[in-house]
């Protein structure tokens, strides 16, 4: 800063030999890695880095994603071995998200007591590593019954009178034996929950050579009422967490492997660190940069660098970068306390790795930014995204309006409008072409107001979102593709930074032009790509 502040009292000569050295800063950083080294000799390490980093990411990815696939298909199909081990006549299909469904007091009976029959029978009658649960005296865990009732009430539909008192009331029963005249009073009956607790290992993990893993299943079965329209709902719902045995002897090579899984890992995470270290480094390399091109203009041209060129030593790659390097560090953390039985957290796991490799492989867009053909792409990628951006915000409310309106009205007679998001992706289907016939033959005509009104609604939507939103959604990303294809045959106009980098002296404020809003977006876009040329 001192020399740089004492340029002015400098010889012509000094000053010049000053400008020069910073103008080969300038031209030196935005090179591309190969450019670098032909220029100075210098190893693209942070290149280097950066492939070795994504090999190894990927690799990573790989092993965690085929063991969390045995870790989900033993919780899917323990869920429906329990379905099939405790549901009466259960099919094998859900309708609708519950298993079962009864319709006579005998059914309901016939089915609490199955469940309490089955569960007795548990160990002769499974096929799989599965067991009652136990507290810490060595004592079984309860099957527990808990009832949900009104407090009171009197129904007489023949009369059309009723009494009810709507206060909730709770009874819960551990080891009960059912006496079916007294046990359940319909018209009073919310719902029934049978909940109890029952272990397993998964030992498929074995053969991936990996230590097997413990599994505690919570189990409640709900005969639900809620609606006292001579259905009852039978559901099935597990929460299963798994944990480290508490002890146990495995001959073969998987404790080996668990050991190589964690090097591995660790030399993931000291690649992650190098990486964000030389990415941190060339940050702030650029901000120094910017900051002796920005006292430069200061003091010998008495005018500020512009926000379009400030923005282009704010490689917003390097960022990208560090986020991506910060996720899977946390990611191969938690990778390695599960490899070591400590944690369980297999979803969190996957989110941060899975994501660090997205933003790994987004990264590679960067050096192909180098070659001319591939520039296009991404190019028009950059260039139309603040425009698509701002109209996807007001296609947004439009389709949100459609959302709700299709929830409210069409709900209670379609199956895609039951949820407001299954709403959403019901219309997102139908917005690109998908299971239109489908969706108009599946509503139900008992109302016949009702369906006018689904087939108005329908078909606004469609011809509005499909012809003409499409359409111009489509024109944009058109128009900035013909813009850029244009400035690279015409060549593009010059900023400040880039009339010093050509040794250019004439640093006038341009007078405003009537370039078009995606022309300039284009620019703003497209300069850091011509830096270097």
């Amino acid at each position: 800063d001192f020399l740089f502040s004492q340029t002015l009292r400098l010889p012509f000569f000094s000053r010049i030999l000053f400008e020069q050295n910073l103008r080969d800063d300038l031209r030196y950083y935005f090179m591309s890695p190969c450019e670098k080294y032909r220029a100075r000799r210098t190893i693209p390490w942070k290149m280097g880095v950066q492939i070795l980093k994504i090999i190894m990411i990927t690799i990573q990815l790989v092993l965690f994603g085929l063991n969390n696939q045995l870790v989900v298909s033993y919780k899917e199909e323990n869920t429906m071995a329990l379905k099939h081990l405790f549901l009466k006549d259960y099919s094998g299909v859900d309708e609708d998200e519950y298993s079962v469904a009864v319709y006579t007091q005998s059914d309901v009976y016939d089915s609490l007591f199955y469940v309490l029959d089955q569960y007795s029978q548990l160990g002769r009658l499974s096929v799989g590593p599965i067991s009652y649960a136990e507290d810490g005296d060595g004592n079984l865990l309860p099957l527990v019954v808990c009832k949900e009732y009104y407090r009171s009430g009197r129904v007489d539909p023949s009369e059309e009178t009723y009494d009810i008192d709507a206060q909730l009331e709770t009874a819960s029963h551990f080891k009960i034996l059912l006496v079916r005249p007294t046990f359940l009073l319909f018209f009073r009956l919310i719902n029934v929950k049978l909940t109890f607790q029952l272990k397993g290992i998964n030992l498929q993990t074995v053969r991936s050579r990996e230590l097997p893993d413990c599994y505690s299943f919570y189990v409640t079965i709900t005969f639900n009422n809620q609606c006292h329209s001579g259905k009852v709902k039978i559901f099935l719902d597990t929460d299963a967490t798994s944990s480290a045995c508490r002890d146990w002897k495995i001959s073969g090579t998987a404790q080996k492997n668990t050991h190589y899984l964690l090097v591995f890992d660790g030399f993931v995470i000291l690649v992650c660190i190098t990486s964000a270290v030389l990415c941190t480094r060339s940050i702030v390399l650029a901000v120094r940069l910017l900051q002796r091109f920005a006292r430069f203009f200061q003091e010998n041209f008495n005018r500020k660098v512009c926000e379009e060129d400030q923005d282009e030593f704010l490689n917003g790659w390097y960022v990208m970068v560090i986020i991506s390097d910060l996720m899977a560090i946390v990611g191969s953390i938690l990778k390695m306390e599960i490899q070591a039985k400590s944690l369980t957290s297999y979803d969190v796991c996957s989110i941060f790795l899975g994501t660090s490799t997205l933003l790994v492989w987004v990264g590679v867009i960067r050096y192909l930014g180098y070659f001319q053909k591939y520039n296009v792409l991404i190019l028009t990628m950059k260039a139309a995204f603040p425009k698509v951006l701002r109209f996807c915000c007001c296609a947004g409310m439009i389709y949100l309006g459609y959302t709700f309106c299709g929830w409210i009205v069409l709900g209670p007679y379609h199956e895609k409008f039951e949820g407001l998001s299954r709403v959403a992706e019901c219309l997102f289907s139908l917005l690109n072409g998908d299971d239109m016939f489908t969706t108009f033959a599946q509503l139900k005509d008992t109302n016949t107001l009702v369906w006018l009104f689904s087939r108005a609604y329908l078909y606004s939507f469609i011809s509005l979102f499909i012809y003409m939103v499409l359409s111009l959604f489509i024109a944009l990303i058109t128009d900035a593709y013909e813009t850029i294809k244009k400035y690279q045959k015409d060549g593009f106009p010059l900023t400040d930074l880039q009339k010093f980098l050509r040794g250019q002296g004439d640093f006038q404020v341009m007078e405003e032009d009537s370039r078009t809003d995606t022309e300039q977006s284009v620019l703003c876009c497209c300069r850091r790509y011509e830096h270097h040329v």
